[in-house]
């Protein structure tokens, strides 16, 4: 204001001056020597500046610019704070990036630059209209705008003339950039304004506190199972109405006003619920000393509650004993129950601790503490065939030996009472029962001493094979050895065939030769066949040495035989001639008597 009073000022000054011209007679020192033309129009064009100022506005291009009227002739309707009709206050129309000249507009009204309203990915903006028609009773939130209508909706003028409700908005800004009158809306971006999200495996249930124009809004009972009359049953509406949605919502991203909808999320996936831990196992310990005498110690281990179990085991108590049974349960909620879970009792955390889990602790203790149904066996041990069954009472050691009986039974009764609460019970599996160790000692003890009985044959079975192997290597290392003394074996046989056969045939030749002389000496007699031999012998000996001849020849003279030519004087003295050199005609040779 102080700017526009001097610019007038000046202007007028200057405006005297030049219309009078020359040099003025009286004034200020200055204008006397400047002489009154320049003055005049130094002072119009600095009047007319500072006029000019005061009637334009820059906006930056992240900006908004927003005009709150001072100076007017007309007051704000009473109740409203955005004026529409040029009315004192802040304006329903805002400025965009750039050069505005609106006259003497930094005189008749503040201006003011608010960032543009900017919405990261993955958040939403919650508005809230701080003018506008008010609420009707019972409505504490202002209808969701169409889409189509939402950017016309955001603009001051437009709300404000198309009866746009004063308060929270169920309207929503997403993702994005906004130029919005920040007179007339309020913007909550923090981190209870983030998106909704909706994992794979999930849905999302849906309580709405508010409804859509133009949808029938009725309430249906529905129930977690048509089957059972005891099961679930709770009042959904469709979506759109106040209440909860029949219909939840699958895997995405979802920009719902939090201050308007309440969205839990259900786990549609297999879950697995634990009960174990929370008791004291007690262990006896079988070893086996240097004498092979079995021994046993006792000890016990403390098993806690794991932080991720539904609970601790279940105690049954069978046969007068107490025994910590732990067991794995898999239960799944189908989407289509996910709202009566929620709308029945909050979600599958209170289905479980609430109603499951007690059910679950009730069915296994009575199944497993009263009577169990197990297939009847052959005297050999073999199943029944056909099949043919005996319900009789449970005993300690059927938590072992029939285990699959009891979790069919159980399983099938479980499954009973989830499909009450809307819980889809898969699969019940029973762990490794804490038996009392006084009544698995006997049978450890066979089995132990059956083991060791075992390992001794085969102990026995390895050192025999051991010493096979031994004596076969050392066959193997002999073998060289072996082989001639084989051969020699076969050598000595041969020779001690040879043996006998020329000893056969030396016999048989001396028989024949005794027979021979034998005969011999019938016909001969016994000197003759003497002298016979001996010459034999002597022709023999010189055929195999012929210089004996010439010896002979000098030891033996010429002889004279005589006889009556029967016997063999004749051929021995033919004999000596011959080795003498002479020929018979040279001795006198002639039989005795002549």
């Amino acid at each position: 204001m102080l700017g526009v009073i001097i610019g007038l000022v000046a202007i007028v000054i200057g405006a005297g001056a030049f219309l009078r011209g020359g040099t003025p007679a009286a004034g200020p020192r200055i204008v006397r020597i400047l002489g009154g033309r320049l003055v005049g129009s130094v002072l119009i064009a600095i009047g007319g500046f500072m006029l000019l100022s005061t009637s334009f506005v820059l906006v930056d291009a992240n900006s908004v610019g927003h005009l709150k009227r001072i100076y007017a002739f007309n007051e704000l309707p009473e109740g409203r704070i955005i004026a529409l009709e040029g009315e004192k206050g802040p304006q329903a129309e805002i400025l965009g990036p750039g050069f505005h000249f609106i006259p003497l507009v930094r005189v008749l009204y503040d201006f003011e630059e608010w960032e543009v309203v900017t919405i990261p990915e993955g958040y939403y903006g919650q508005l809230t209209a701080l003018d506008g028609s008010a609420m009707p009773s019972g409505m504490f939130m202002a209808p969701a705008i169409p889409d189509a209508e939402v950017g016309e909706m955001l603009k001051a003028e437009s709300f404000l003339t198309l009866s746009g409700l004063r308060g929270p908005q169920e309207t929503v800004l997403k993702p994005g950039q906004y130029r919005l009158n920040r007179y007339l809306f309020d913007v909550r971006l923090d981190e209870n304004t983030a998106a909704t999200i909706i994992p794979a495996g999930h849905v999302g249930v849906v309580k709405s506190n508010v409804s859509q124009p133009g949808i029938n809004c009725v309430e249906e009972e529905v129930s977690a199972s048509t089957a059972s009359r005891e099961a679930l049953t709770v009042p959904l509406v469709p979506r759109g109405c106040v209440g909860i949605w029949k219909d939840p919502l699958f895997p995405g991203a979802y920009y719902l006003n939090r201050q308007a909808y309440e969205v839990t999320l259900v786990d549609t996936r297999v879950q697995t619920w634990e009960y174990k831990g929370g008791y004291t196992k007690r262990i006896i310990d079988l070893s086996v000393d240097q004498q092979g005498n079995i021994q046993q110690n006792e000890r016990s281990v403390q098993e806690g509650v794991p932080e991720d179990a539904a609970d601790r085991a279940v105690f049954v108590k069978v046969e007068g004993w107490d025994i910590p049974l732990e067991l794995r349960a898999l239960v799944q909620v189908d989407p289509d129950n996910a709202p009566v879970v929620v709308g029945s009792v909050g979600g599958l955390g209170e289905i479980e601790n609430r109603i499951l889990t007690p059910a679950i602790r009730s069915i296994v203790r009575n199944v497993a503490g009263a009577s169990i149904r197990v297939q009847d066996k052959n005297p050999d041990g073999t199943l029944a065939d056909p099949p043919s069954f005996t319900v009789r009472p449970t005993r300690v050691l059927d938590l072992i030996e029939n285990r699959d009986a009891l979790e069919q039974t159980i399983e099938q009764q479980i499954k009973v009472e989830g499909n009450k609460a809307g819980v889809d019970i898969r699969e019940i599996r029973l762990g490794e029962p804490a038996i009392p160790p006084e009544l698995l000692v006997s049978r450890l003890r066979v089995q132990l001493a059956d083991q060791l009985s075992t390992a001794y044959e085969r102990e026995t079975d390895a050192q025999q094979k051991r010493i096979e192997t031994e004596q076969a290597r050392s066959t193997a290392d002999e073998q060289p050895r072996l082989v001639e003394a084989q051969i020699a074996v076969q050598v000595a046989n041969q020779r001690e065939q040879e043996r006998a056969a020329l000893g056969r045939a030396e016999r048989q030749y001396l028989e024949e030769l005794a027979r021979g002389q034998r005969a011999q000496v019938d016909v001969l007699g016994q000197d003759r066949v003497a002298l016979l031999q001996a010459l034999e012998k002597l022709l023999t000996s010189l055929e195999r040495k012929p210089e004996l001849v010439g010896l002979v020849g000098k030891l033996v003279p010429n002889t004279v035989v005589g006889g009556d030519g029967a016997g063999l004087a004749g051929a021995a003295a033919l004999l000596g001639a011959s080795i003498g050199g002479q020929s018979p005609a040279a001795g006198a040779i002639r039989p005795q008597g002549q």
